[in-house]
C-alpha cells in the first residue's frame, strides 16, 4: 500500500488537482486527507467533487466542523476580517449544498488504518488528543506528548498547523503533512527551515527552481517497505492562479 497524505485544503481545488496530477504520475494506492477541505477557498464545490472522484478518506477539520454546524446569527463579528469570513461561510455553504453539508458534518474525528507489520496509523486533522488541537512542528516533546492521549497509534498522520514535518516522540511517529491550500508563502530561505530527512525541504522540489512567493502545495507519500516505514515530504509548485 502506498499512500498520499494531504491536508488543509481550504477549498483550493487548483492547488488539490496539482497535487493529485504529481501524485498520479508517481503512483498511489489510497488518499487520506487530515481535514480542512472546502472553507475559505474558492472553488469549495470543484474540492469536495474531486475528494469524492478520488475516493479519499477524509476526517473533519475544524473549518468542516465550522461550515456543518456553526449558528452564524450567533457570532458577532469584531472585525471587518471577521465578518468577511462569516459572508464567506455562508457563500460556501449555499455554494455546497445542503448534501454535503450533511456528509461534512458526519465526517469522523479520526480515521484508523492497521499497516501490512501489526501497527497501526492513525489519521486526524489536529492531534489524538483532541482533533481541533493541530501538533506543530516548534513544540517540544512534552508538549507534543501531551497531545499523544493514551492510544495514539504507531503513526499519527495530522495536520491544522499547514507546516510539514516528521519526527518521533515517546515512541510514536508524528507526521504533519503542510497545507494544500495554504501553505505559507516564503521566500526559498524560510522554506530552508523545514527539514524532510535532513535535507531541506526545497531540495524536493523535482521540477526545476520555485520562486515559493508564487504559491506551493504540501504534500506525503508513505509506504512500508520491507516492514520499514518509507515517508516522502514533497513540495508541488503551483501557479498564481492556484
Amino acid at each position: 500500500m502506498r499512500l498520499l497524505c494531504v491536508s488543509d485544503i481550504h477549498g483550493h481545488a487548483d492547488a488539490l488537482a496539482a497535487v493529485l496530477a504529481t501524485a498520479e504520475r508517481r503512483g498511489y494506492t489510497q488518499l487520506l486527507v487530515a481535514g480542512d477541505l472546502c472553507f475559505p477557498g474558492p472553488k469549495p464545490l470543484e474540492t469536495w467533487r474531486r475528494l469524492t472522484q478520488a475516493k479519499a478518506v477524509c476526517v473533519q477539520g475544524v473549518s468542516d466542523r465550522a461550515l456543518a454546524t456553526l449558528d452564524i446569527e450567533k457570532v458577532r463579528p469584531r472585525s471587518e476580517h471577521e465578518r468577511a469570513r462569516l459572508d464567506r461561510l455562508a457563500q460556501t455553504r449555499t455554494e455546497l449544498g445542503e448534501l454535503i453539508l450533511a456528509r461534512l458534518a458526519r465526517l469522523a474525528p479520526t480515521y484508523r488504518l492497521p499497516l501490512e507489520d501489526g501497527g497501526e496509523l492513525v489519521l486526524v486533522h489536529g492531534s489524538p488528543a483532541d482533533p481541533l488541537e493541530p501538533i506543530s512542528h516548534d513544540m517540544t516533546d512534552e508538549e507534543v506528548l501531551s497531545l499523544l492521549g493514551d492510544d495514539p497509534a504507531d503513526v499519527v498522520i495530522c495536520g491544522g498547523s499547514h507546516v510539514p514535518f516528521d519526527r518521533m516522540v515517546g515512541g510514536v511517529r508524528i507526521i504533519n503533512v503542510g497545507s494544500v491550500g495554504e501553505a505559507p508563502c516564503s521566500m526559498r530561505g524560510e522554506v530552508d527551515r523545514v527539514r524532510v530527512g535532513g535535507r531541506p525541504a526545497s531540495e524536493l522540489v523535482r521540477s526545476g527552481p520555485v520562486s515559493f512567493g508564487a504559491g506551493h502545495a504540501d504534500a506525503t507519500f508513505i509506504e512500508l517497505r520491507a516492514g520499514e516505514l518509507w515517508v516522502e515530504q514533497v513540495v508541488v509548485p503551483l501557479g498564481r492562479a492556484a
